[in-house]
């Protein structure tokens, strides 16, 4: 006899029906911000894509005891990347990404230093932290909470 007991099969089509539900929910609020962000940046999906690995390279993880600036922003040393790092970080090509970032500095979401540094604007921080704050994470909250009663918990 197998020390693992089966689950009765009834039970088991509960949980596989669950676990579809909540991939469904999950699919849809996926597609739906991919959707949002597609609209953002001027239709191109690679944009929001390359701005938010900029970001992380450049914030990484905030020094201890950084307290909030004048502008309400985590006080921290932005960390400098560059094309290469950032091609390296999503596995697009080179030129893609160089190609990319121009655009994204056209926009104004990014810097670029004379020795290639690439920093995120201050503006992008903080539209598009408005955006995260104030519609991306109550829908990713929503989201969750309805996860969350699909699997009874």
């Amino acid at each position: 006899m197998d020390a693992e007991i089966e689950a009765p099969p009834a039970a088991k089509i509960m949980k596989q029906r669950m676990l579809r539900d909540v991939a469904l929910l999950l699919a849809k609020h996926e597609v739906r911000n991919m959707k949002r962000w597609f609209e953002e940046f001027d239709r191109d999906i690679m944009l929001p894509i390359l701005l938010g690995e900029i970001a992380l390279h450049n914030i990484g993880t905030p020094s201890p005891g950084a307290g909030d600036g004048d502008d309400g922003l985590p006080e921290c040393t932005l960390k400098p990347c560059n094309a290469y790092s950032i091609a390296a970080a999503t596995g697009l090509p080179r030129e893609t990404v160089r190609r990319k970032v121009a655009r994204l500095v056209e926009l104004g979401w990014v810097s670029r230093r004379k020795n290639g540094h690439l920093y995120v604007s201050s503006s992008a921080l903080h539209h598009f932290g408005h955006l995260m704050s104030s519609r991306e994470l109550p829908d990713l909250i929503d989201t969750a909470d309805r996860a969350r009663r699909l699997l009874g918990d």
